[in-house]
């Protein structure tokens, strides 16, 4: 009868530390955000400046603003962006931090 070679188990990458419960669902909340199309284009419009106010995003998405306002709304509420106004206007930019938490989930 032939042996077979048990290896061991790999649950996480090789130099990744395991999550805790609130990481998983923190990064989960903010991986299900960027399940849109136009929110990963907004994501990806927003890492090329340091903000950009709504109204450019407007023109740049050829959306309506109440639309772009509520990708916004959910990309905020992930944590991934954050905004501030001045006057009428409001402009965003990513939170570095949370960034950089997804490109760590990714093994980047």
């Amino acid at each position: 009868m032939k042996s077979i070679a048990v290896l061991p188990a790999i649950c996480c990458g090789p130099a990744a530390e395991p999550l805790t419960g609130p990481e998983r669902y923190e990064l989960a909340a903010r991986f299900k955000a960027l399940a849109d199309p136009t929110r990963v284009a907004i994501i990806n419009c927003l890492s090329a400046a340091d903000e950009v106010c709504v109204c450019s995003l407007t023109e740049t998405f050829d959306l309506s603003q109440p639309t772009i306002s509520h990708h916004l709304k959910v990309l905020r509420e992930a944590g991934l962006v954050e905004s501030a106004r001045r006057g009428t206007w409001a402009y965003y930019r990513l939170v570095p931090e949370a960034i950089s938490a997804l490109r760590g989930a990714l093994g980047a």
